[in-house]
């Protein structure tokens, strides 16, 4: 009975041993106990899985089967074996499992007839099969398939990363896969950000104006609820716009200031201001938006011109503005194409497309709706007690759930004060446009 005990005992205490080493210390776990066992139990069941979820393939193989033979004396039937071609289920070749942050990877061999949509229809039902938060497909060429399992969310809790030294470029958050999630605008110049109230969208907003402050950036601001969102900022900001009027004249400005910046270039025989030398180089500048449906929605025909003007300057500055130091962040709780067809163009222009919970399905599509049906989905699931959770596309083409980090209101003025001297004035910018240009 003692060694019983002790034997009791002896599990008891390595139970608790691996459970204090996955709570201190979860990474080295993972690699050294979960993923083992993970890796060999995927392997295992991968032919039942892909029976269950239809990805597997009939196919001739010679087999010995089991035939009826004559019946003995005694009543029992003899049976003999015999090979010959039989129709069997043919799952697709799987590489071995390879370990990520929160999960695992693995490359499949597609089988004939097959493409990345069958397995992204089955994407559910194999993250149901083998007990994981999410599974994501990709194909990384023709004829591979990459599944990315996730076994538990790693947004529920998102710490605050290091700034990122780069210029034009802020972590505001966390991708689904572990990694930082940047905005970039040397590489995605425009965004679209778009999010219901209490949705996150404006905490994305404190975020990127904490990230910028202490760049060599001018930051413009349209605020078109009377300037209650950007207001606080104003001492880090080198324009703000609070209503339609301003907005036309601000607009109009970067319209003047970009056509200039192109004269600049041209005289240079450079392509962008990035290939002027540093001493000729502008300051980059970086348009906020807030509530951009405001800018298109007209009471009365005495509104046309004025909304006609603000759509095509802005359209201008997303066009060209890229090439010439001139980024965009447009942000909207409701943006759908009944607004007009300068919103839809405008929406061609930003390649970086950010949705939280929206209220509407018309703002979801209007942000994802012509990148990939997935990631439409998905934006409809995110639940309202997830703020700051949004589906994120741009970077690298594809699109992934993130969260940005909870960044207050008290800490983005703070941060605009504290960077105040850093706000290059506006008519500083301006002064030297040709009265002709800025009429």
């Amino acid at each position: 009975m003692s060694d019983a005990l002790i034997v009791l005992a002896a599990l008891a205490a390595i139970a608790a041993g691996l459970q204090a080493w996955r709570h201190l210390h979860y990474p080295s776990f993972w690699l050294a106990i979960g993923f083992p066992l993970t890796a060999a139990s995927v392997r295992a069941s991968w032919r039942r899985v892909a029976l269950g979820c239809n990805l597997t393939k009939k196919r001739q193989r010679w087999w010995f089967t089991t035939v009826p033979g004559a019946i003995a004396s005694t009543g029992l039937v003899k049976v003999r074996r015999r090979f010959q071609r039989v129709a069997v289920d043919t799952k697709p070749f799987m590489w071995l499992p390879l370990p990520t942050r929160h999960g695992w990877r693995v490359t499949l061999h597609t089988l004939e007839g097959q493409t990345p949509g069958d397995y992204a229809d089955a994407a559910e039902r194999l993250a149901h099969s083998w007990g994981v938060h999410v599974v994501r497909v990709s194909s990384p060429r023709p004829g591979r398939v990459v599944l990315m399992a996730t076994m538990r969310d790693p947004l529920v809790k998102v710490n605050e990363l290091p700034p990122s030294p780069d210029l034009l470029k802020v972590t505001v958050g966390r991708l689904e896969t572990g990694q930082p999630w940047t905005i970039d605008f040397r590489t995605v110049p425009h965004w679209l950000n778009a999010g219901a109230t209490q949705s996150g969208k404006s905490n994305l907003a404190n975020a990127l104006i904490v990230g910028l402050a202490p760049q060599p950036v001018a930051l413009v601001g349209f605020d078109l609820k009377g300037g209650v969102e950007f207001t606080p900022y104003a001492p880090r900001l080198s324009a703000l716009a609070t209503s339609r009027i301003e907005s036309v004249s601000l607009l109009a400005d970067l319209v003047a200031l970009m056509i200039d910046r192109m004269g600049l270039c041209r005289q240079a025989s450079a392509r962008n201001i990035w290939q002027l030398p540093p001493a000729l180089r502008p300051v980059p500048v970086v348009v906020l938006v807030d509530e951009l449906a405001e800018l298109y929605l007209m009471a009365d025909k005495s509104e046309k011109d004025e909304i006609a003007k603000t759509s095509t300057a802005l359209l201008r500055v997303a066009q060209l503005g890229r090439a010439f130091g001139i980024y965009l962040f447009c942000c909207g709780q409701r943006i759908g194409s009944d607004l007009g067809p300068g919103v839809t163009a405008l929406r061609a222009q930003c390649s970086g497309r950010i949705c939280h919970r929206v209220n509407d399905p018309e703002t979801a599509t209007m942000t994802l709706g012509d990148l990939d049906p997935a990631a439409l989905a998905s934006a409809r699931a995110i639940a309202a007690e997830t703020p700051g959770v949004a589906i994120v596309a741009g970077q690298d083409g594809q699109w992934y759930r993130a969260r940005s980090f909870y960044v207050s209101e008290q800490t983005a003025e703070q941060a605009a004060a504290a960077h105040a001297h850093l706000a290059p004035s506006w008519d500083e910018i301006t002064a030297h446009l040709p009265e002709s240009i800025t009429a």
